[in-house]
This record gives C-alpha cells, structure tokens and sequence, in this order.
C-alpha cells in the first residue's frame, strides 16, 4: 500500500471515531430530557446532512463537486448556530421551571 492510501484510510477512521465520540459527548451532557431529545435530534440531522456532502462530493463529476462547497460552508455554520441557540433556550426555560412535561 502507498502511503497516500494509508493516510485516506487512517484519517477517515480518526474523523469518523471523532465525529462519533462528539456526538456521544454532547448527548451525554445535555441537563434533561427535553434538551437530550433535541439534541438526538440535531445529531441524526448534521449526521445525515454530513453523509449527504460527503456522497456528493464523491459522486459528482469533476467539475461540479467543487459547487457542492458552497451550500456545505453556508448551510453547517447556520446549522451550528441554530442547535447553540436552541439548546440555549432549552437550558433557559428549564433553569426558570418553564419546561415543557
């Protein structure tokens, strides 16, 4: 094996088991119940939402997976905000009592 090869495989293991290591963390940290299911819920999303980008990029011809940066570099940010900010209230409306049953 050259070592172009080794390195596709042995960093795509590493972010794998790190990509799954902070999904699991940030499970495992949230405060109750209703913040736990949201957050499942924005794992399964950014998972699928990543496996998506990645089938693209090695799907698409040559020229045009390149576009499929844009939405990928607009779209995560956006995504990271919106589970921050959400988990945020969440954190909030449980802190004052107001959390739904």
């Amino acid at each position: 094996m050259n070592a172009g090869l080794v390195g596709g495989i042995v960093g795509s293991a590493l972010g794998l088991a790190g990509g799954v290591i902070g999904t699991y963390f940030s499970i495992r940290n949230t405060n109750g119940p209703r913040e736990r299911a949201f957050m499942v819920r924005m794992s399964t999303l950014a998972w699928l939402g990543i496996t998506a980008f990645l089938a693209l990029l090695l799907l698409l011809p040559y020229p045009w997976r390149f576009l499929v940066w844009i939405p990928y570099g607009i779209l995560l940010p956006l995504f990271i905000v919106r589970t921050n900010r959400g988990q945020a209230k969440i954190r909030a409306e449980e802190a004052l009592g107001r959390g739904r049953p």
